[in-house]
């Protein structure tokens, strides 16, 4: 017996059902049919089609007027609709329910709070990949200082994960996020569901979720909770994500590897061919900074000029780069140092180079529009100009988005330089740790040209002013 006929099958659940029915010689009975339904009927087969496409149709409109709903309480409000809190943050009680029927009930509201331990290493990740580490560079740094995976720092939470340690997928995951600017974000996965057998469609569907496309993502209006990373930060490096996802030297670049040996330039070499970074190598007792051709990706255009193998003896570049430093810290060149770090800020190659892009499709349109004013058919050149105008607006955004957060003034830079130490002692020191710690401080970039055996230097000390070399000596 069906109480209500909507309410048990919908779309051709029925038609699938019904026969499993006949052949165990039950009978069925709905009240929409005003009795038992009969198999050799045919009104009855199709008014219970048309009950299963209402009931099919009713159920899209709910999920389509709660899914409304939600999305309104998260641009209006900045509503927690639930789940799992992000790692960094930890749900905690926000008082009674704003709904008056709710709170009557008991029920209390949800909100996000900062869980300081996992805040600290979410805020030490960004600056990481900032700084030009990888997933799994970071992931590798991670489990190298003992810090606890989500699933070990919150169990109870991952039930169904295994606390394995950090993975390049979890460190993506966290970057990717855009709940630790602040605003509340839903919808970024949707359910889709797939058949399980495309050749026996009675064996129903499977439930996965994927991410969902960028219209159907909604966020808050205003700050729903305190934020972890500034915008500006998580934006850069959603850009620098895809930059380096993009075609061009950075595609070809390799995280570096774990290993035991330390090497003072560890990931700041890169080879003036292919610009990847050049990796530590040891022989007999010279250690030597290697970039090998067959490991670039087959077909690059590097290839044409690479050779086999570029070598760089580490000891070679310690003694002439830290006489530069030194010479650069000098008390009697830290007024040209200062005012050329000052000067350097207004340089910004990531807007440079959207600029560029812009102008170019800009041009790019022109030329476009200069051609259909002269007879070409609009209907040939529709592709030509989407892909065009798609780039224009990508560049527009970049633009928008690529300021300059980091500007500091002169006194700025000197507090920060004075923060780090008495540089020439250390320099002279000769101890690999803290000559490490000094050059990951001072950001140092290096590029190496094996064609005419030099070695371009960069340092860009503009990030962590609070760090100090020496422990805070």
């Amino acid at each position: 017996m069906v109480g209500e006929g909507t309410r048990c099958w919908f779309g051709n659940q029925f038609s699938l059902t019904a026969p499993r029915f006949e052949a165990y010689g039950l009978d069925l009975w709905v009240p929409e049919l005003g009795g038992k339904f009969e198999n050799r009927n045919p009104s009855h087969k199709m008014l219970m089609s048309v009950l299963g496409g209402m009931s099919e149709s009713e159920r899209q409109h709910v999920q389509a007027r709660v899914r409304a709903a939600m999305d309104a309480q998260v641009v209006n409000e900045g509503r927690h609709q639930g789940g799992r809190a992000p790692y960094g943050y930890k749900v905690v009680d926000g008082g009674p329910h704003p709904n008056p029927r709710k709170a009557a009930e008991g029920y209390r509201l949800r909100v996000l709070a900062v869980d300081d331990p996992a805040a600290e290493v979410v805020r030490r990740i960004f600056a990481e990949y900032l700084d030009g580490l990888g997933d799994r560079a970071i992931a590798s740094r991670l489990n190298g200082d003992a810090i606890p995976c989500p699933s070990a720092s919150n169990p109870a939470q991952n039930r169904h994960r295994i606390a394995d340690g950090w993975q390049g997928s979890t460190v993506r995951s966290i970057l990717e996020n855009p709940r630790y600017t602040g605003y509340a974000v839903f919808g970024r996965w949707t359910k889709h569901e797939r058949l399980i057998d495309p050749d026996d469609v009675g064996a129903g569907h499977i439930v996965r979720f994927r991410r969902a496309n960028p219209d159907q993502i909604v966020r808050s209006r205003e700050p729903a909770h305190p934020a972890i990373v500034t915008v500006h930060d998580f934006v850069d490096v959603q850009l620098l994500r895809r930059f380096r996802g993009a075609s061009g030297p950075q595609k070809l670049e390799r995280g570096p590897r774990p290993t035991k040996q330390p090497y003072l330039f560890r990931g700041r070499i890169r080879c003036g061919f292919c610009l990847r970074r050049m990796e530590g190598s040891t022989r007999q007792t010279r250690t030597y900074y290697r970039c090998a051709a067959r490991s670039i990706v087959p077909g690059a255009p590097a290839l044409a000029h690479h050779p086999k193998n570029v070598y760089l003896p580490e000891a070679a570049l310690v003694g002439p780069l830290n006489e530069w430093l030194a010479q650069l810290f000098n008390e009697d060149n830290l007024d040209t140092t200062v005012a050329s770090l000052t000067a350097s800020q207004s340089i910004d190659r990531g807007r440079n180079a959207a600029q560029q892009r812009l102008q170019d499709a800009e041009a790019r349109v022109r030329r476009l529009q200069a051609a259909i004013a002269a007879g070409v058919d609009p209907a040939a050149l529709v592709e030509a100009i989407n892909e065009t105008q798609a780039q224009r607006v990508t560049a527009q955004v970049e633009l928008q988005h690529t300021a300059a957060p980091d500007a500091m003034s002169s006194e700025d830079i000197y507090a920060l330089i004075k923060s780090l130490g008495e540089i020439a002692p250390l320099l002279n020191h000769a101890d690999p740790a803290l000559l490490a710690q000094l050059y990951q401080a001072l950001r140092l970039e290096m590029t190496y040209d094996a064609e005419a055996k030099t070695v371009s230097v960069t340092i860009r000390p503009m990030r962590r002013a609070s760090e100090r070399v020496r422990g805070g000596t």
